[in-house]
């Protein structure tokens, strides 16, 4: 809606730029927080990979020398905290809380480090969970980094459209798989992007492959590479193609993805840095 007349004032839910009743404003993170660059990991649907990819890519910075922050706002499926083995609960002063410490000094915050038990589920409607999105963003002490990662949930929901209408983002990272439903799914997740007028830094495709532990030949069990097809129509690059490792899936269930010696993300770490 662009003009007054036709407002329906709901301005959570509008992604019109040019709407005169528009009154959504920027957030700052909290006072004791300096970000250089923010980006956010973005997928279609669930299941893709996102949290795998947020967690590599923040590693993988880390190793180069970056200092690195992870919001997870995925705050029905929270599983930021399970990839770096964090556990426990965020303490806070009168300041503000503060962000949990991995084993390598990445800072990281999720709705899992503010409940009793991690197990619980979040049984909150879209409202009341974009709120608490924005509250993880100004309410938690980061301190400084350089780069700011957010850890998207599934779809172009509530939270998507907070985080791209108040959040400063400076790229998006879209996570796709090759299966033919996911890539017309992945479409969506591009399209929001443009429409919020966010740049793109790129795809990346996870399960694009398996190794041949002989020949080290990449079969690609599903067939043609969808995802490439996606990024040319759109022109955007596609950044990195994720096998299907036991490496990575026993890092991630051990919690010890800092672990991981073999750079999976090259492409994704170079467009962060070109930011």
């Amino acid at each position: 809606m662009s003009t007054e007349t036709n407002c329906n004032h709901d301005c959570a839910s509008c992604a019109e730029e040019d709407c005169k009743s528009r009154k959504i404003e920027k957030l700052k993170p909290h006072a004791e927080t300096k970000i250089g660059k923010t980006i956010a990991v973005l997928s279609g649907k669930g299941g893709v990979g996102k949290t795998l990819v947020t967690s590599l890519l923040g590693a993988e910075l880390a190793k180069a020398g970056y200092k690195v922050a992870i919001m997870d706002a995925d705050v029905t499926g929270p599983s930021i905290p399970q990839s770096f083995g964090v556990k426990g609960q965020a303490m806070g002063d009168e300041n503000g809380i503060f962000a949990m410490k991995t084993k390598h000094d990445l800072r990281l915050m999720s709705v899992n480090c503010l409940l009793d038990n991690a197990s619980d589920p979040v049984l909150w409607r879209g409202p009341l969970i974009a709120n608490l999105v924005s509250q993880l963003y100004t309410n938690v002490i980061y301190g400084k980094v350089d780069y700011f990662l957010i850890d998207m949930p599934p779809g172009t929901g509530d939270v998507p459209l907070t985080v791209f209408q108040q959040i400063p983002v400076d790229g998006v990272i879209v996570v796709a798989s090759p299966q033919d439903l996911v890539s017309m799914i992945v479409e969506k997740a591009v399209n929001m992007c443009k429409m919020m007028k966010i740049p793109l830094l790129g795809l990346v495709e996870n399960m694009a492959y398996v190794s041949c532990p002989r020949c080290g030949e990449k079969i690609r069990i599903y067939g043609e590479d969808k995802s490439q097809l996606v990024a040319k129509r759109y022109g955007i690059p596609l950044l990195d193609e994720l096998p299907i490792d036991p490496i990575l899936a026993e890092a991630t269930d051990k919690g010890a993805i800092e672990e991981v010696e073999k750079s999976f993300l090259p492409g994704s770490v170079k467009a962060a840095e070109k930011l």
